[in-house]
Parts: structure tokens; C-alpha cells; sequence
């Protein structure tokens, strides 16, 4: 267990970067509504996953509606990929 990466590890925060693994990139709204999780609690997973250097957040205005996009950054990918590796082994042995 110690190899996991904390940061993905975490049920939430794993929910949304297996989501935005997915895809190239998402919405705010797309991703709450997958991930079921409240407003409030996704943003704070997303400003935690921002600060790792996982999620990249773009904050932008669709006519005057405020719009949120967001992806997984390169290094986003790696951990998640590292992690699901960390994981099989763990379930093999």
C-alpha cells in the first residue's frame, strides 16, 4: 500500500480522474452529475487535484454563462496510469 499514490487514492478524487481519463476534456456540470458528488465537495477535490498538478481548470464565459473546463494534465495521466499498475499488482499478489 505504501506505492499508492494518496492523492488519486482517495474514493472521490478517484472517481474523477478515472471520469477525466475518459476524455479529453470536461465540463464542470458534466462531471459533477457522473461523479454524483455535491458541488462544494468536487471543487474541493479539484482544487486538491489542481494543486498535485494532475487537473488542469479553465475558467471561461460561454456568451455570459460562466463556464468550467477541465482535464487531466500529462502528469495526470502518468499518476493515474502508475496507479492502476500499483493496484494490479497489488490484486495479483
Amino acid at each position: 500500500m505504501t506505492g499508492l499514490d494518496r492523492v488519486i487514492h482517495e474514493p472521490a478524487r478517484l472517481v474523477v480522474v478515472a471520469l477525466l481519463a475518459g476524455v479529453k476534456e470536461a465540463d464542470f456540470l458534466w462531471l459533477q452529475r457522473e461523479s454524483a458528488l455535491t458541488k462544494g465537495n468536487l471543487s474541493s477535490h479539484l482544487a486538491r487535484l489542481e494543486e498535485a498538478g494532475y487537473v488542469e481548470v479553465q475558467k471561461m464565459f460561454k456568451g455570459k454563462i460562466p463556464l468550467t473546463m477541465l482535464r487531466l494534465t500529462r502528469a495526470g495521466r502518468d499518476a493515474f496510469s502508475d496507479y492502476k499498475k500499483t493496484m494490479n499488482g497489488m490484486l495479483r499478489g
